[in-house]
């Protein structure tokens, strides 16, 4: 089948490589620009990019898809079908006309589950034991097209989002081409999300990352996962930003808030009188670190309080 494909992040580059590899045609790919990124501001390509430009596809990078020349340049294309895998602009009406087999887009949540820009996240965060991937034709809405294919996948316990996401990125990519493949042979029927079902899954702000130490000891253990690597956990310890990179819920109980080493376990009081134990963390400005080391290095006293 003629493509186009427009993404971005890490996520997207299996569907890229797996519509190569299956014999599409991907008569261009469309990708956000190039960005300065870290402390030394040094300008980036998005792994999209860097992946096109590896299997010698022309990449496009408009700052905004939806201006005139670029729709012109998109229906000059005349591609079959479009796919969408985090591209990171909300493509127009005057786009998802273009292509006559409609707009692909893989979207890693189990749909309506989980509409919006983390869903690998906030699944994590909230608990679920199970997400997977759905492909859907792109409408106007914020994820709410018609769902075309379905996979799930179990989340391990203790796992991140880090660690989740390349795996589901996987499974994406072979639920793509099972999509492409019913929709050449006619066998796919779209179906309508049942929009009463939905649930929402935002951008992460940094502030999602401060811990709560009202919640209880599993809930914070989610989202220490959900929110790796970025906003990661924080709490404050003597008025400096603590993150805690790695924990895990405590059968011994403390005071809500307060830091308690026990010779063997850094713990911390959380909600309903449960206790995380802290297995990383890191000082604002330190490197990362054992709990134990931590609590080696620093005189805890009894009453020592997390929180700003």
């Amino acid at each position: 089948m003629n493509l186009v494909f427009l993404g971005t992040p890490e996520f997207a580059v299996p569907s890229l490589e797996a519509l190569v590899s299956h014999g599409h045609s991907v008569l261009a790919v469309y990708t956000q620009p190039d960005r300065a990124k870290g402390r030394g501001g040094k300008t980036t390509m998005s792994p999209v990019k860097s992946a096109a430009t590896r299997l010698g596809l022309p990449v496009h990078q408009p700052e905004r898809i939806r201006r005139p020349e670029v729709v012109a340049e998109l229906a000059g294309l005349n591609a079959e079908a479009m796919v969408v895998v985090g591209y990171g602009q909300i493509i127009p009406r005057s786009i998802l006309d273009l292509p006559p087999r409609g707009i692909v887009n893989v979207h890693a949540s189990l749909l309506p589950k989980y509409r919006g820009a983390a869903p690998i996240q906030w699944a994590i965060a909230n608990g679920e034991t199970v997400t997977g991937v759905t492909t859907m034709l792109i409408d106007e809405g914020l994820d709410t097209g018609a769902i075309l294919l379905k996979a799930e996948m179990p989340i391990g316990e203790s796992e991140t989002a880090a660690e989740l996401s390349p795996r589901l990125a996987a499974l994406g990519a072979d639920l793509l081409i099972e999509t492409l493949r019913r929709i050449e042979s006619g066998t796919v029927i779209a179906e309508p999300q049942d929009a009463t079902q939905a649930t929402y899954a935002p951008i992460l702000r940094k502030e999602d990352g401060l811990i709560d130490w009202s919640l209880t000891a599993t809930q914070i253990f989610n989202r220490i996962r959900g929110f790796q690597p970025w906003p990661g956990a924080y709490t404050f310890f003597r008025g400096q930003r603590f993150h805690i990179w790695k924990g895990r819920p405590s059968s011994q109980p403390a005071r809500q808030a307060h830091l308690v080493w026990t010779g063997h376990r850094l713990l911390a009081g959380c909600g309903d009188s449960t206790s995380l134990e802290l297995e990383e963390v890191q000082l604002e400005g330190r490197k990362r670190m054992p709990g134990a080391a931590f609590a080696n290095g620093h005189r805890l006293s009894e009453n020592e309080m997390l929180g700003s």
